[in-house]
């Protein structure tokens, strides 16, 4: 799920085109996965660098394939877990997503 500020970023044609393009370049293979010789379908194009408010209209930010890395779920969530994106209440429900 994309954060607020980075909603119109996501849905924009040159996103869509650059992840498409990204994506094809690497055989719609996960790049983390193929380091370790597992064959397996990539289906996320990660933010090495992740997307702020401050660098989100940064193309060499957003658009660059240097900063750019596709990855499968279970790689994507790997990437992202140090963090925590959401904040649960004493009963464990939770009641914001950042």
């Amino acid at each position: 799920m994309a954060r607020e500020f980075a909603k119109d970023f996501y849905n924009s044609i040159q996103w869509r085109e650059c992840r498409e393009s990204y994506a094809r370049s690497k055989g719609y293979l996960c790049e983390r996965c193929m380091e370790r010789g597992i064959y397996r379908a990539g289906e996320i194009v990660h933010h090495k660098i992740h997307l702020t408010p401050e660098n989100i209209n940064d193309p060499e930010v957003t658009l660059n394939w240097d900063n750019l890395k596709l990855v499968c779920r279970d790689c994507h969530a790997a990437e992202h877990k140090p963090e925590k994106r959401y904040k649960v209440d004493e009963w464990g429900k939770i009641i914001a997503i950042s």
